[in-house]
Order: C-alpha cells, then sequence, then structure tokens
C-alpha cells in the first residue's frame, strides 16, 4: 500500500487532513495536548507510514507501537471512537484512492477506531 499511494507524500498529506479536523472537532479537540496538534501528526504519520509497508522508522524511534497502552490513559467511548473515525474517513475519502485502496484503508481505520474504545460512554 505505501508504495501504492505515493509513499510518504500522501502520509503526511492524510495527517494533515485528520489533524484539521482534529484541531476542529469539539469531541476530539479536547483529547489532544494544547500545543503539541504538530508532534501528534508526525507520530501518527510515522506509525501509518510503517504500517503500510513503508520504512520502520516509527519502531526504530518509539519501539513497538502499543496503540492500546498508549491511548490508555484518554477516555475513548463510543463518541470519541465516531468522532475519530468520522475524521479519518473524511481524509482518506479526500485522497482520491483507488476504490480498493479506499476500501482497506478504512476497513483498518474502522477496526482500530474500535479498538481503541476503553470506556462505555
Amino acid at each position: 500500500m505505501y508504495d501504492r499511494v505515493g509513499g510518504t507524500p500522501f502520509f503526511e498529506a492524510l495527517t494533515r487532513r485528520f489533524y484539521e479536523r482534529v484541531a476542529a472537532d469539539p469531541v476530539l479537540r479536547p483529547l489532544y495536548p494544547d500545543d503539541d496538534l504538530e508532534g501528534a501528526r508526525r507520530r501518527l504519520c510515522g506509525f501509518l507510514i510503517q504500517y503500510w509497508g513503508g520504512p520502520a522508522d516509527y519502531s526504530a524511534e518509539r519501539g513497538h507501537p502499543r496503540l492500546r497502552m498508549r491511548h490508555a490513559p484518554f477516555v475513548i467511548g463510543p463518541a470519541e471512537r465516531d468522532a475519530w473515525l468520522a475524521a479519518m474517513t473524511g481524509a482518506v475519502e479526500a485522497a482520491g484512492l483507488p476504490p480498493l485502496d479506499e476500501a482497506q484503508m478504512l476497513t483498518y481505520f474502522r477496526a482500530s477506531a474500535a479498538h481503541m474504545v476503553n470506556a462505555p460512554t
């Protein structure tokens, strides 16, 4: 996937679109540090690059992803899951990927969003 979508530039643009949505979302914005959306964007970008077959710089820098553990300090219920997934879905759809690539990405993001839920409401 990394090569098919255009490599690092694709994921940089995807995460920029995603974090533009986060910055404007009243449910998501409070979950992120006030002064570090760019840091969060870079970390997500590095993770996605590695996950989708690009260089493993994320793990070299931060260790094993341990996504659920890294997100445990944050209350993530259905509202947060749905807001996150809506922001990421919009960012992916805006990329104009071929339908099968878009479907593969969205399937992954739906599963990931569901996996991060750690609170009932």
